[in-house]
C-alpha cells in the first residue's frame, strides 16, 4: 500500500492522565480531654498532721490531765514537746514537771522577740537525769510577756540551773524575772544605755 506523502500526519493520540492515588480522609480530631477541676482560687489542700508519737503524746496527756485547757500544746514530735502556759502559772507547772514527770533540770533558757505581737516568749528547755526513758527528751516550757513591761516569775526556786540563763535573758531581751536575786548585767558593759541587743529593733550604731 502506497503512502500519500501529501496527506498530513495525524497527531499521536495522547494518553489519558493517570489519576493520582486517592488520599485517605484525615482522621477526625479527637475531642480535647476535659480539664482537671482546679481548686478554688487561693485554696490549698489541707495538710495532714503527722500522728503524734505515742510516748510523747502520753506525756502531754498526763500534763493536760493536771492542768486542763490552761496548757497550750504547741507541738508534739519524737523526743520533743513544746507547751505554752500563762505567766502566773509557770512556777506551778514547772514544779509539777519536776516532781511528778521527772523533768528534773533546765538545760537552757532563751527567748524570742515578737515585735508585731508586742510580746517576748521565754523558753525553758527541760530534761531528765533521773528517768532513763526521758534521757533523750527535751520539753520546752514557754510563756509570753508584754514587750512594754516584760516580766515573768523566776524559776530559780524550781531549777537552780536557770540562774545565769535568766540573767542572760534579762540582759539580752530585757525580761525582768521577779524573785531572781540578781537581775543585773554580766555580759554587756556596765554603762550600756541602748535597748537589749537581741530585740528585733536593735541596730548597731553606724550601720
Amino acid at each position: 500500500m502506497s503512502t500519500n506523502k501529501d496527506e498530513p500526519e495525524k497527531p499521536a493520540a495522547s494518553s489519558p492522565p493517570i489519576p493520582s492515588a486517592a488520599k485517605p480522609p484525615a482522621p477526625a480530631a479527637k475531642p480535647p480531654a476535659p480539664a482537671a477541676a482546679k481548686p478554688a482560687s487561693g485554696a490549698q489542700p489541707p495538710k495532714k498532721e503527722p500522728e503524734a508519737p505515742p510516748f510523747e503524746k502520753g506525756l502531754v496527756e498526763e500534763i493536760k490531765k493536771k492542768f486542763g485547757e490552761s496548757i497550750k500544746v504547741v507541738f508534739i514530735k519524737p523526743l520533743r514537746i513544746k507547751i505554752q502556759v500563762e505567766p502566773n502559772s509557770i512556777v506551778e507547772v514547772a514544779t509539777f514537771l519536776r516532781d511528778s514527770m521527772g523533768f528534773d533540770h533546765a538545760e537552757s533558757v532563751g527567748g524570742t522577740d515578737y515585735p508585731k505581737d508586742g510580746q517576748i516568749e521565754v523558753i525553758y528547755h527541760l530534761g531528765s537525769y533521773t528517768r532513763e526513758d526521758l534521757g533523750a527528751h527535751i520539753l520546752s516550757l514557754t510563756a509570753r510577756t508584754s514587750r512594754d513591761d516584760a516580766r515573768l516569775p523566776t524559776l530559780i526556786n524550781v531549777y537552780k540551773s536557770v540562774e545565769y540563763h535568766e540573767r542572760e535573758t534579762f540582759e539580752m531581751l530585757g525580761v525582768y524575772f521577779e524573785g531572781h536575786p540578781r537581775n543585773d548585767r554580766f555580759l554587756l558593759p556596765e554603762d550600756w544605755a541602748d535597748i537589749p541587743p537581741l530585740r528585733k529593733d536593735f541596730r548597731i550604731k553606724g550601720r
